[in-house]
């Protein structure tokens, strides 16, 4: 059996989950971690506001593209040892 185009989605998928993390990280680094509740503090609420939702959306797609990640990658190690089980466990007539 070729594994070869599962594990190339498997990568892709590990890919994208690594660009998302870097993404986040950058999204972070311009958080502000101290409250702005003041009239004269709009703009910074606002931005504040700007980066919760991103990040929240990040964190949403992280979170899915983790979950499909792993699975993927369970599935092919469990397709693999149960094949490598098939094989090994056959026996041929002689």
């Amino acid at each position: 059996m070729n594994y070869v185009p599962l594990l190339i989605v498997w990568g892709l998928l590990a890919a994208s989950t690594m660009v998302l993390i870097v993404w986040r990280l950058f999204v972070a680094s311009g958080e502000d971690d101290a409250l702005h509740l003041a009239d004269g503090e709009q703009a910074m609420l606002r931005q504040q506001t700007v980066v919760a939702e991103k990040l929240e959306l990040i964190d949403k797609w992280g979170k899915a593209l983790t979950a499909m990640t792993v699975l993927l990658g369970l599935t092919i190690a469990g397709i693999y040892l149960y094949h490598l089980w098939v094989t090994t466990s056959t026996i041929i007539p002689e």
